[in-house]
């Protein structure tokens, strides 16, 4: 949309869909995060409480709510799931579910930024295509961790996921602070 405020309710949708894939520091969060919750019991429903808070976050930076530094945010995001996939156990439910509403909430913020000034047609198409596109990655990349860790043990998913994650949060904390 050549940067261009979401017009329409196809044009939200569109955005919606496309802002998480196109920013790859969300990307790569949403995959990593899925990985990390395979290693839940019931994990597929931490990317809901990630989409939900995303969502909810969406919608105060609509409201007028501003906060510096959300890329900066976003790149602590990733080295907080990356040093939790490198070297710890998993947190208990409520640490990780609130972990996960909480890079949501980080998340859904800086996406926002694609949409602050639009009707609320689009806001809604908005919506419902970064709720879309963040589940299905996420429940993706869960399933494939699920599938791996149960048919390939010794394959060193959770480490390999952690130093990917750790070094894009590396690169994306330096591009944040350099402005």
């Amino acid at each position: 949309m050549d940067y261009a405020t979401p017009a329409t309710l196809l044009e939200g949708l569109l955005s919606g869909l496309g802002h998480p894939v196109i920013g790859i520091d969300h990307l790569i969060f949403i995959l990593g995060a899925g990985v990390l919750a395979a290693s839940v019991p019931r994990g597929f429903l931490l990317p809901l409480a990630f989409v939900i808070a995303s969502g909810l976050a969406v919608c105060v930076r609509f409201a007028g709510s501003d906060m510096a530094l959300s890329e900066l945010w976003v790149a602590g995001s990733l080295l907080v799931v990356a040093t939790i996939l490198l070297f710890s156990a998993v947190p208990g439910r409520g640490v990780i579910a609130g972990l996960f509403m909480l890079a949501g909430a980080i998340h859904g913020y800086a996406l926002a930024e694609g949409i602050v000034g639009a009707e609320r047609t689009p806001l809604v198409g908005y919506l419902v295509g970064l709720t879309a596109i963040q589940y299905a990655l996420s429940l993706a990349a869960w399933a494939f961790a699920v599938w791996l860790y149960r048919n390939r043990p010794a394959f060193p998913l959770r480490r390999m996921a952690g130093i990917a994650l750790g070094l894009a949060g590396l690169a994306f904390m330096g591009l944040a602070a350099a402005g």
